[in-house]
């Protein structure tokens, strides 16, 4: 009865040692599904090395922009009006005050990338300034000239000039390795205040905000604020592989960064023209959605689905067409539309890039020659005429999801899901979930039937349509200039 007694004592002292070890065994290292020992890392004892490795080549950038503001505080919203029957208004309340020039001052961040001076920040904070101002983390302050701008990205690359000492660089890093949940610092000077450091994690890549056209931006938790603009995301290595760029102000750790492998091409670039030109190859492109997979035979949900192909550009002269599929590009894969124009934009405008579609269900390779992205092939391009912008309605093949959410009963024709108010298709009276038949004469099984039927009509014609609303039938007419 001793024994056992004692036995139990020395289980009682030597149990809680045994379960620390068992817990503390088991966070040493872990399986995954396949039955792979992964090793998990702790949480850093403190960041202070790598901050201190860093800090030295983030700056402090102050720019100054001169505006006109207006001698009276209401021409902004009224306009000179010489000669208009406000001017006798204005100059009896104001005089003729002349106007007034200002100077504003915007603070930001930038860091170092290259020992001739050069330092990558965000286009909004340099923007159109007429003075610029860059103090190192050493106190030194320099002068610095804008070497090129690129808005639709918002990166900028300015330069210093130093003859005394030689400047700390950044070395960069490989944004595409980044996974979700790595560890990174934010360097920069947010709200004025100098070379502040925070750290968090990754928390999402290739996140589209609206920024611009080429969104793919890294999100992270480190704490970004405003002034932290244009500072640099560091991974643990001490390498630049992201830029801090845009915070949501309603959010708590909810702050984004553009990849440095984006940045990478921009970049270089600017240091080498001073501007960015990106490849074209003309076509209007959107983002697959499931009732366009289901309709197109799409077995994923992946790809660009062309909306239209610009007349005499790449893509025409290649052979695409539209409701063609990209799904790779130059041998890269396409998971969406803003995949697309991103690729497409930093292939070398002559290159001859391999484009893999699905048309008609079957899988196709065609071959076209890239060219350069200019600002009236935009403006024409935006201008491309659609039938669904010339009569003001969005049609779709009858499906499951439209006969529930409108109450169809019908199995062929196609419905209209959209109609833009004061349009031709509003000024007939059409509505969403109306049914089309018949077009011209012609019956409407699908989409396909429709699309089939006004490129038949001569421009000018008049469109007959016959509609379907709740059972009753009705003419609809329009014209398609």
């Amino acid at each position: 009865m001793r024994k056992i007694r004692f036995f139990h004592r020395i289980m009682y002292v030597l149990m809680p040692t045994i379960l620390l070890g068992l817990f503390f065994g088991s966070q040493a290292g872990c399986t995954n599904k396949k039955g792979d020992n992964i090793e998990v890392i702790g949480f850093p004892q403190s960041f202070a090395d790598l901050a201190e490795e860093v800090k030295p080549a983030v700056v402090n950038i102050s720019a100054i922009t001169t505006v006109t503001v207006p001698g009276h505080p209401f021409r902004q919203f009224f306009g000179r009006d010489e000669g208009g029957p406000l001017e006798d208004f204005f100059r009896r309340f104001f005089g003729d005050l002349p106007d007034r020039e200002l100077r504003q001052r915007s603070l930001g961040s930038g860091f170092i990338v290259d020992k001739d001076g050069f330092i990558i920040t965000n286009n909004h904070v340099v923007g159109r300034a007429d003075e610029i101002s860059v103090v190192l983390a050493d106190g030194r302050e320099y002068k610095a000239k804008v070497i090129g701008r690129d808005p639709k990205t918002d990166l900028a690359l300015i330069k210093i000039t130093s003859i005394f000492r030689s400047l700390p660089v950044l070395r960069i890093g490989d944004s595409d390795r980044m996974r979700v949940g790595d560890w990174v610092l934010a360097v920069g000077n947010p709200f004025g205040l100098e070379h502040t450091v925070t750290q968090g994690i990754i928390s999402a890549t290739g996140r589209v905000i609206g920024a611009g056209p080429y969104d793919n931006f890294l999100q992270t938790d480190a704490p970004i604020n405003p002034g932290n603009s244009g500072g640099p995301l560091v991974n643990l290595k001490g390498e630049v592989i992201g830029i801090n760029t845009a915070i949501v102000a309603t959010g708590q750790g909810i702050s984004f960064a553009i990849p440095v492998n984006l940045a990478r091409s921009v970049i270089s670039q600017l240091r080498e023209k001073g501007e960015v030109v990106r490849g074209w190859i003309g076509v209007s492109i959107q983002t697959i959605t499931p009732e366009m997979a289901d309709y197109f035979g799409l077995k994923e949900l992946k790809g660009a689905l062309i909306g239209d192909v610009l007349p005499g550009g790449p893509a025409d002269k290649a052979g695409l067409k539209r409701g063609d599929v990209i799904i790779s590009f130059g041998r890269k894969e396409i998971k969406d539309a803003s995949d697309l124009s991103r690729i497409v934009a930093e292939t070398p405008v002559g290159e001859e890039a391999e484009v893999t579609i699905i048309r008609e269900g079957d899988k196709k390779i065609l071959t076209l020659k890239v060219e350069e992205l200019k600002e009236e092939r935009v403006r024409r391009q935006s201008q491309v005429q659609t039938p669904e912008s010339i009569l003001g309605m969005r049609v779709d093949t009858i499906t499951r999801r439209w006969q529930m959410e409108f109450g169809i009963t019908h199995e062929s024709g196609v419905v209209i899901t959209r109609v833009i108010p004061n349009s031709p298709a509003a000024l007939a009276g059409l509505q969403m979930g109306d049914v089309i038949t018949e077009v011209n004469g012609k019956p409407v099984k699908d989409k396909e039937d429709y699309e089939s039927a006004l490129q038949q009509t001569e421009k000018g014609k008049p469109l007959l349509f016959l509609i379907n609303r709740r059972g009753q039938t009705f003419y609809a007419t329009m014209q398609l200039s």
